[in-house]
């Protein structure tokens, strides 16, 4: 693959990530245009995602240490409960079972895991449609004017009040199934995520964090099945360091802008994304019968 190439597509990947107008339609676009064949198609932009994952995971890492912290203190809970369930099984019953979510930090980590459940199923089976759709422009294009149908309307929408502790895991399996759907290409993740947040009450603050967080495990296991499917040819020494350039890039340029965004879009100025993704949306469509 070509270097050059690698690191544009990479940039590209690293700048629309974290803003709400979809990286894989921007990607979409961008392979149509000049007419690029990639060879892999897919797992090259799972490679993209891996680098822009791993800016995630550093500017949330005080979050996620916590979050992994207490996951492990909710498995000592429930262990310490399940002695407790056979002592009181043997009529001893001055043991008192110990609350499990009993932080902002465990309810959000269960809240992730009941939303992984319909991201994972959503994305398995819609993995052959998601392909097909990439090498659509005018699909990519429909998907982006969602989008910005999405964000028109969640920058309408009035403020909501809930806070982690109030949030229920019923919104979070919401959560979950708009994130699955988001794999199309052109309905941005992160546009359609928090859309959903702020449509289901979350205030703008939880909406924009879950959005990302909840991302990591879904991005994590879309790397960890597809990449066990990539092919020698695919991965060998002649496009490796293009492969690992673009994921530098997209990782490097994915950071700064997630540092950026997570300043501009809690204040919920999303008409000017709406705007945009609209405009790239009917590009796309013309371009789809344009360029043949």
């Amino acid at each position: 693959m070509n270097i050059l190439k690698s690191i544009f597509l990479g940039i590209i990947q690293g700048l629309t990530e974290f803003l709400p107008v979809s990286s894989s339609g921007h990607l979409a676009i961008a392979k149509k245009v000049f007419s690029w064949d990639l060879n892999i198609g897919v797992h090259f932009d799972i490679l993209l995602h891996l680098g822009t994952l791993v800016a995630l995971i550093i500017v949330f890492r005080e979050d996620i240490w916590n979050m992994l912290r207490e996951f492990w203190g909710m498995m000592q809970t429930w262990f310490v409960n399940t002695l407790i369930f056979f002592a009181r099984r043997k009529g001893n019953t001055k043991y008192k079972y110990i609350k499990v979510i009993n932080s902002g930090y465990r309810k959000l980590i269960v809240m992730v895991l009941v939303s992984t459940i319909p991201t994972g199923l959503v994305g398995y089976f819609g993995k052959d449609l998601v392909n097909k759709a990439t090498g659509t422009l005018w699909l990519v294009g429909v998907c982006l004017l969602i989008t910005g149908t999405l964000l028109f309307l969640a920058d309408r929408h009035v403020d909501g009040k809930i806070k982690i502790k109030d949030a229920t895991y019923s919104s979070a399996f919401f959560m979950g199934i708009s994130q699955g759907m988001a794999t199309m290409p052109g309905l941005s993740r992160s546009g359609t995520t928090i859309a959903t947040g702020l449509f289901l009450g979350y205030n703008r603050k939880l909406a924009v964090k879950y959005s990302f967080i909840m991302s990591i495990p879904a991005i994590l296991g879309a790397v960890v099945f597809d990449l066990k499917d990539l092919n020698g040819e695919a991965m060998g020494s002649k496009n490796l360091p293009g492969y690992i350039l673009g994921t530098i890039a997209a990782g490097v340029v994915g950071f700064f802008c997630l540092k950026y965004m997570l300043k501009l879009v809690r204040t919920k100025r999303y008409m000017g994304f709406a705007i945009y993704c609209a405009v790239i949306g009917v590009t796309a469509i013309i371009l789809n019968f344009a360029i043949r």
